[in-house]
């Protein structure tokens, strides 16, 4: 995948998308498989802000059964099972425990009953090729049984707790890009590091909108029939810039942090109720996600952070309700901080607000002809929603175009049969590489490829300690559009996903990276600092 500016300059496309998440990726991969040519343009990195900072759970939204929700869980739970066909070595079973403290037995009824309902709406769940992918009913584990299972469930008034399976994400940033991926592979032009600045209007008709490019500098337009929006917290004020006044249609943000730890469990991930929310301990990289908070953020996107203070709280919060994990602020590893775009009903409140997505034609909502938005939505059903932004995109331009064969279709690193069977086979062949089941998640069936790129034994040597490999740093420049540091430690690789990385991992893969880009001393010092930022807490 190369990006090809002068293409994006010269064309005229059916279809322009307006932000690199993870809606605007589905949505490029389905257009471009139904033979609609399409131009992405992302302002930073694909999948860089909502899209990898999150909980990285495929889910069906057990919550949202309390708001009768039922259309949005069950269409949920039916996308999880089509990411889990898709991509099997992204996306994998995931068991939770919901643990009671002292809560009786109406509140058990009524949990096992919210839980049965769940069963009922995931009924295809069992319906996937591999054994390895199909998940079980929900079951009761008594106090003594769930102890044994999670000693850190020990706590005044326990009394059990229940068993429950949704998916997991290993790597939600290169999900997206996988995405993206196979959108270029069916003739999509996308390019990240181009910010779109302004619409390009003509009586009344938006025809793209011009850019320009933060690497090289310099600026041109893209033109397109139809322009989606699909900047996710950014969008509402993308428009109101672009067109003059606020749109129809509000965002309203909230911020969710998160906390890696060491791991707190054994082997499950808990849902725990408390004060009328919920925090969810998940494992994940052999260390445990702490997530997450859910509360209105009124700032600009860019600015958003993670303060001493949220920290401090967030682990107070869980210490609380969970005494045995004895958090500390000295346990943190990483953090990070999100902005989930919810359509704004005007509650205000962002915990109860519904995850629903909304297409919005601005044509009949604001008098704007030849533009689209995309807003609100969840990574779960990003799939789905793309399909119902594609099949509009088609009626609109009102020209001939396939099916859509998303759901059906694996991605490029998905198409490795039952995952099990194929990690067993990258041990036989890479055995030298320690780390090859990381490699082999992260990649996929796309192993091989990267593996190969470079036959020097030193290629494979790793980088830091997340098991991560030199030739990786190689791949992420020559084929998957990494064109910073940040793009390769925080994106591509999980070189700095855990925390930190050590002095000498980041010299390693900046010298690799210089040498493949020409970078000078300045800019050499530049990309370090850029990737300092993602370990900064920010004032409150």
């Amino acid at each position: 995948m190369r990006r090809d500016l002068a293409c994006l300059a010269n064309e005229t496309f059916d279809l322009l998308l307006i932000g690199g998440g993870i809606t605007g990726a589905c949505i490029a991969r389905d257009a471009a498989m139904r033979g609609l040519k399409v131009a992405l343009v992302e302002k930073h990195d694909f999948a860089g802000a909502t899209s990898a900072h999150n909980s990285k759970l495929i889910h069906g939204g057990l919550r949202y059964l309390r708001n009768l929700e039922l259309g949005l869980v069950r269409e949920s739970l039916r996308e999880r099972r089509i990411w889990q066909r898709i991509a099997p070595h992204q996306v994998r079973p995931l068991p939770f425990l919901v643990p009671l403290y002292g809560a009786g037995g109406k509140a058990r009824a009524v949990l096992a009953a919210g839980l049965t309902l769940y069963d009922m709406l995931s009924f295809d769940r069992t319906w996937l090729e591999d054994p390895d992918q199909r998940l079980p009913r929900h079951r009761w584990l008594d106090k003594a049984a769930a102890l044994v299972q999670e000693p850190v469930l020990d706590g005044p008034g326990f009394e059990g707790a229940f068993l429950y399976y949704d998916a997991q994400m290993y790597s939600p940033e290169r999900l997206a890009l996988e995405c993206l991926l196979d959108a270029h592979a069916n003739g999509a032009v996308v390019a990240n590091h181009v910010q779109a600045s302004s619409l390009l209007m003509r009586s009344g008709k938006i025809e793209g909108a011009a850019v320009r490019d933060a690497i090289g500098g310099g600026g041109f337009d893209v033109r397109a029939k139809l322009t989606v929006i699909t900047a996710g917290p950014w969008a509402d004020i993308f428009l109101a810039e672009a067109l003059g006044r606020p749109a129809s249609h509000k965002l309203l943000r909230s911020k969710g942090i998160h906390v890696i730890v060491p791991s707190v469990t054994r082997q499950d991930a808990l849902t725990v109720a408390a004060n009328g929310g919920h925090f969810f301990v998940l494992p994940w990289r052999g260390h445990s996600l702490l997530g997450t908070t859910d509360t209105k953020f009124t700032g600009a996107p860019d600015e958003v952070g993670v303060t001493p203070e949220d920290i401090a709280e967030f682990l107070a919060f869980i210490n609380a309700h969970l005494p045995a994990a004895h958090l500390s602020p000295a346990n943190v590893e990483h953090f990070y901080a999100g902005l989930r775009p919810l359509v704004d009903e005007g509650s205000g409140n962002t915990y109860q607000a519904s995850r629903r997505a909304e297409l919005i034609d601005h044509g009949r909502e604001d008098g704007v002809d030849g533009l689209f938005s995309a807003i609100g939505g969840k990574w779960t059903t990003s799939r789905d929603l793309a399909e119902k932004v594609t099949d509009a995109a088609v009626a609109k331009l009102g020209q001939p175009a396939r099916p859509c064969a998303t759901a059906t279709t694996r991605l490029p690193g998905g198409r490795t049969g039952p995952f099990r069977a194929f990690a067993d086979a990258q041990r036989a062949k890479y055995g030298a590489i320690p780390s090859i089941e990381h490699l082999a998640r992260l990649y996929g069936a796309l192993l091989p490829q990267m593996l190969g790129e470079e036959p020097d034994a030193s290629a494979r040597e790793p980088i830091g300690a997340t098991g991560d490999v030199a030739v990786q740093v190689l791949h992420a420049i020559r084929e998957e559009m990494a064109l910073t540091l940040e793009d390769v430690a925080m994106r591509r690789t999980g070189i700095g996903q855990l925390g930190k990385p050590p002095p000498d991992a980041i010299e390693a893969c900046v010298n690799i990276m210089a040498s493949e880009l020409g970078w000078t001393a300045d800019r050499r010092a530049r990309e370090i600092e850029q990737l300092a930022s993602n370990y900064r807490l920010v004032p409150a």
